[in-house]
């Protein structure tokens, strides 16, 4: 058996959230947004398609052919601005599984992956991607079983047109992606979040904001669908997680700020 046959990596291509940020300030965290690949046992899994599968794509293009699944929490625009720049889908023998809840409207994911290629707004149609690209509706709540060993489970998160988190179960092995999602403001833990987290390995978590954003009297992020890196930690805490990852950064977080903020948390943490 191979060693990747035995290793569960998870690569960060893309964590910021919004909109992306590039320049001086966010050159250590980076200034993509989202994009999480995940090698589980020899299978590739890929998190939403944010401006990082660009640069992931470029990296894959020594390793063609591709197989892979893409799993998309939801189509807000951040999530799936740069799925059109996947340079790999463009390549005949290429075959993705692309996976997503159907949206509140009633449209596939399939269906705004292409929309947001349509004339006027990008100058080549989602057809021409010469990859074999098949598209699966997910069933929130029903495990989905990807390769021999994998099991990917979803539950429903707390955002704005809704979103899915996702938790990649493996040989006795967990990683959770849990993104655009916001706490519950009457001080219980979201019971679908914990869900998705207990006993995790790695834990990624919205903290988009710090409690005093969330909270200010001025500028109240509250209802916005994100989450803090205060509530990360007690959600850690209280499932058992192993690594906590905060994800999806504010444009506005520098490096700077991220480090003062993550240097608390990481003392609050036993």
């Amino acid at each position: 058996m191979s060693n990747t046959e035995n290793q569960f990596t998870v690569t960060f291509w893309g964590v910021r959230g919004s909109i992306a940020s590039p320049g001086s300030g966010t050159v250590q965290y980076g200034g993509n947004t989202p994009c999480v690949e995940m090698k589980v046992g020899g299978d590739r899994l890929i998190f939403d398609g944010g401006t990082g599968i660009r640069v992931l794509g470029r990296s894959l293009l020594a390793q063609m052919p591709l197989e892979a699944s893409i799993f998309f929490t939801h189509s807000h625009w951040d999530h799936i601005q740069g799925f059109p720049f996947f340079e790999p889908a463009f390549t005949k023998g290429n075959l993705f599984h692309i996976y997503g809840a159907v949206a509140p409207n009633g449209s596939t994911i399939e269906q705004r992956l292409n929309d947001q290629m349509l004339h006027p707004n990008f100058p080549v149609p989602l057809q021409i991607m010469g990859a074999d690209l098949k598209f699966y509706d997910i069933e929130v709540g029903k495990p989905i079983q990807v390769g021999k060993n994998i099991v990917v489970e979803s539950a429903m998160l707390n955002h704005p047109g809704q979103a899915v988190g996702y938790r990649v179960n493996w040989k006795g092995h967990a990683a959770a992606y849990v993104t655009d999602t916001e706490h519950l403001d009457n001080g219980c833990l979201d019971e679908n979040v914990l869900f998705l987290a207990q006993n995790a390995d790695v834990f990624i978590y919205d903290a988009t904001y710090t409690d005093e954003e969330y909270h200010s009297e001025k500028s109240s992020k509250k209802g916005w669908g994100h989450s803090t890196w205060q509530e990360a930690v007690k959600v850690a805490k209280a499932a058992n997680v192993k690594t906590l990852v905060i994800f999806h950064h504010d444009p506005l977080h520098s490096d700077i700020f991220l480090d003062q903020g993550w240097g608390a948390s990481q003392a609050s943490i036993p």
